[in-house]
């Protein structure tokens, strides 16, 4: 039993490796993308391009990735016991504020492709580093384990 229980820890943390590297690939793209599509002439094909390429970037990397994100890390931490841990439920915070962080994005984006542009190209550009920053915490918290 421990045997099959350790290696399907094992999987799992794999897969759960596996689609951090795609959620925060297509974080890291999404700004970059909103930006671009903010410079683009409004009404035009370029906006229309960029409008389509956000469309099949949250489809088919940011949505089936934060959903995987989610499933295999609530069952790591539920094998490992990891909900009594203090760094646990720091990351656990930093997790939920980039899945907020996300949520906030794909809005930006609705309201960009409505032709709506509240937000300064220069904000997106420091927006462009929120993931950055979370993941260097995350990494730190999960692997030096502070407290």
């Amino acid at each position: 039993m421990e045997t099959a229980l350790t290696l399907t820890y094992a999987w799992l943390k794999a897969g759960h490796i596996i689609f951090v590297i795609f959620w925060m690939a297509g974080l890291f793209l999404l700004p970059r993308y909103y930006i671009y599509h903010q410079e683009a002439p409004a009404g035009s094909e370029e906006e229309a391009k960029w409008i389509d390429r956000e469309r099949k970037l949250r489809a088919i990397i940011l949505t089936p990735a934060i959903g995987a994100v989610w499933l295999l890390g609530l069952s790591l931490a539920w094998i490992t016991q990891a909900w009594t841990e203090g760094w646990f439920h720091a990351k656990l915070l930093l997790v939920l504020a980039l899945s907020a962080y996300q949520g906030w994005m794909i809005g930006y984006g609705r309201k960009l492709a409505a032709g709506v542009r509240p937000v300064s190209g220069r904000a997106l550009r420091m927006m462009n580093e929120v993931p950055g920053i979370a993941v260097v915490l995350i990494v730190i918290l999960v692997i030096v384990r502070p407290f």
